[in-house]
C-alpha cells in the first residue's frame, strides 16, 4: 500500500522503472566476472535482471538480492519473472514477448492475455502458501520474506484472481488520476501532452516514442498494442491499494496509484545496439519506442532461454542458506494460527519441486485443458526476495559484511542510502544510483539537486564516482579501499 501524493505524475506505487535497462556487471571501471552478488533497491521490474543475465558468459554466476517498498511491486516481480522464465515449448517466442510487456505497461490488456495473467497468479498463489514444503521455482527464493509479507503476497494474487466488487473499473481508475493531476487543464489535455513530449521528453533525447502511442498511453493508459485484438480486459497487476485518511478512520482505496506521464517505454524502448530501429526518414523516426521494446525483449528472452539447465535443475535443501538466519523475531514469534489462517486463504496441496509450472487440481477442468505453462531453469542465476524493511538491517548481520559486489539504487529508494552501506560492500564493490532525468515533473534545477544530493549519499557511504562515469540517467560509484 501507498500514501503518497497523487498529484505528482510518477505517483505513489512503481510500477515500472524510470531508466533503460542496464548490464549491471559491466557499468564499472571493469567488468565483474564469476559468482556475483547484486543487490537491487526498488527497480520494480526485471528490466536489470533480463539485461544482466544476456551478459553473463558460461562460467559466470549470478545472485541478485530484491528489496522493494511494496509487496504490490514484489507480486509484480514474481508476475514478471514468471511470464519470463515462461518456456517457449509452451508459450512462443513472440507471443511471450507481446505478453510480458501488456501486462508490464497496460491498464488494459486482451482476454488471452488476462487468461495467463490469471493462470500465473493461480500457480503464485499456491507457491506461496506451500512455500514451507516446497520451493517456489529453482531460480526465484521467497524464503527470506516473512510470514506476514507471505500473506500479503497471498491476498494480492488472490485479489488479482479474485477482483472486489467495490473496485471502480481501471479507466475510470486512470481517468480519475489524469483528472487530479492535471486539475484546471484536464479539458485541454491533450495540449498538455504533447507539451511534454515536445517540450519534455524529446529534449531529454527520447525522440523514438511515437505521438500517437505516447498520447493514447496518457488517455487510456494502454501503451503496447503489439497485434489486432481488443484491450479491453482490467490488468489486475496495476491496481493496488493507497491509505486516505477519513472521518473514521484510515481508509484504503483501490486504484491505479503508478506513474501517468513517464510512460513504460523508458525500460526498454528508448535504448538499442541494433542502429537500424534507430533510423530516420525525412527527420522522423521509422520504428517506434514500441518496435523497440519488442525487439529488446525478445533479443533478451532468447538470452534467456540459452542458459536453461537441461533437465532442470532440482535444488537440494543442502544448498539453500540457513533461512532462519535472516527471519526477524517478528518472524520467529509468529504463532501456528497465523499459518491455520494463511492456509485458510488459499489451501495448501502437496506441490512438487518447480511447481510453478505444474497444473494444479484446484483448477477448473477448462483451465486444465486450456492453460499449462513449463517454465525455465537458467542455470548460474538466482533471484532472492528480501523483506521490505531488511536494507537497514543487512549490516547487522555477518554473513552480508562485505558480501554486495553490486549494489543497484533506483531513484525512489536513495533516501535509504546510509553510511552503512559500505559494510555490506564487497571490496571494489559498485554503487549504480539511477537518477531522476526521466521524472517529468522535476525542474533542472531540483535534477541538479538530487545528483548532488546522490553525490553526498554516497561519499557518505564510502564510495566515490568511476572516473568514466559522466551518465545523467545513472551515476556510478566504486568503493574506496581502506
Amino acid at each position: 500500500m501507498c500514501a503518497g501524493r497523487t498529484s505528482e505524475g510518477a505517483g505513489c506505487v512503481t510500477w515500472w522503472g524510470f531508466s533503460p535497462a542496464l548490464d549491471l556487471l559491466g557499468a564499472g571501471p571493469e567488468r565483474q566476472q564469476g559468482e556475483v552478488n547484486v543487490l537491487l533497491l526498488g527497480c520494480a521490474d526485471p528490466r536489470h535482471i533480463l539485461k544482466t543475465i544476456a551478459g553473463l558468459k558460461d562460467s559466470d554466476t549470478l545472485s541478485v538480492w530484491l528489496i522493494e517498498n511494496s509487496m504490490e511491486v514484489v507480486a509484480r516481480q514474481l508476475l514478471l519473472l514468471f511470464l519470463s522464465l515462461t518456456s517457449t515449448d509452451s508459450m512462443g517466442l513472440h507471443e511471450k514477448v507481446e505478453v510480458f510487456l501488456e501486462v508490464l505497461g497496460n491498464t488494459e490488456i486482451r482476454s488471452q492475455t488476462e487468461e495467463i495473467l490469471r493462470y500465473a497468479a493461480t500457480q503464485l498463489s499456491l507457491s506461496v502458501s506451500d512455500m514451507l514444503s516446497t520451493q517456489t521455482h529453482p531460480c526465484l527464493d521467497i524464503g527470506f520474506l516473512k510470514y506476514k509479507e507471505r500473506d500479503e503476497l497471498a491476498r494480492i494474487f488472490k485479489e488479482w484472481l479474485q477482483p472486489p466488487s467495490s473496485s471502480l473499473p481501471i479507466s475510470k481508475a486512470w481517468d480519475s488520476r489524469v483528472r487530479q493531476y492535471l486539475g484546471s487543464r484536464y479539458d485541454s489535455k491533450h495540449g498538455c501532452y504533447d507539451w511534454d513530449l515536445t517540450m519534455k521528453i524529446y529534449q531529454k533525447g527520447c525522440g523514438v516514442i511515437n505521438k500517437q502511442q505516447y498520447v493514447k498511453w496518457r488517455d487510456r493508459g494502454v501503451a503496447f498494442e503489439l497485434r489486432e485484438g481488443h484491450y479491453q480486459t482490467a490488468n489486475q497487476s496495476l491496481l493496488s491499494h493507497r491509505i486516505f485518511g477519513h472521518r473514521s478512520g484510515k481508509v484504503a482505496v483501490r486504484g491505479y496509484w503508478g506513474d501517468i506521464v513517464s510512460s513504460p517505454y523508458l525500460g526498454f524502448g528508448i535504448e538499442t545496439d541494433d542502429k537500424e530501429l534507430l533510423k530516420k526518414h525525412n527527420n522522423q523516426h521509422v520504428k517506434t519506442a514500441q518496435d523497440i521494446s519488442f525487439a529488446n525483449v525478445l533479443a533478451l528472452f532468447q538470452s534467456l532461454s540459452n542458459r536453461v539447465c537441461t533437465p532442470p535443475v532440482s535444488l537440494q535443501a543442502s544448498d539453500h542458506r540457513d533461512a532462519e538466519e535472516c527471519q526477524t523475531s517478528e518472524i520467529q514469534s509468529e504463532s501456528h494460527s497465523s499459518l491455520s489462517h494463511r492456509k485458510e486463504q488459499l489451501p495448501t496441496h502437496d506441490c512438487p519441486s518447480g511447481g510453478l509450472s505444474e497444473k494444479h487440481p484446484s483448477q477448473s477442468e477448462a483451465e486444465e485443458k486450456s492453460l499449462h505453462y513449463e517454465l525455465m531453469t537458467v542455470s548460474g542465476v538466482r533471484v532472492f526476495f528480501l523483506p521490505l524493511d531488511s536494507l537497514s538491517k543487512l549490516p547487522e548481520k555477518h554473513r552480508y559484511s562485505r558480501f554486495f559486489n553490486t549494489i543497484y539504487c533506483s531513484a525512489s529508494m536513495v533516501h535509504n542510502l546510509k553510511p552503512a552501506l559500505k559494510l555490506i560492500a564487497a571490496p571494489k564493490a559498485i554503487l549504480i544510483v539511477e537518477l531522476c532525468k526521466y521524472l517529468l515533473d522535476l525542474s533542472k534545477e531540483q535534477e541538479a539537486g538530487f545528483t548532488e544530493k546522490v553525490n553526498k549519499i554516497s561519499l557518505a557511504a564510502g564510495f566515490s564516482p568511476a572516473q568514466e562515469d559522466s551518465s545523467d540517467v545513472h551515476a556510478v560509484f566504486t568503493l574506496q579501499e581502506q
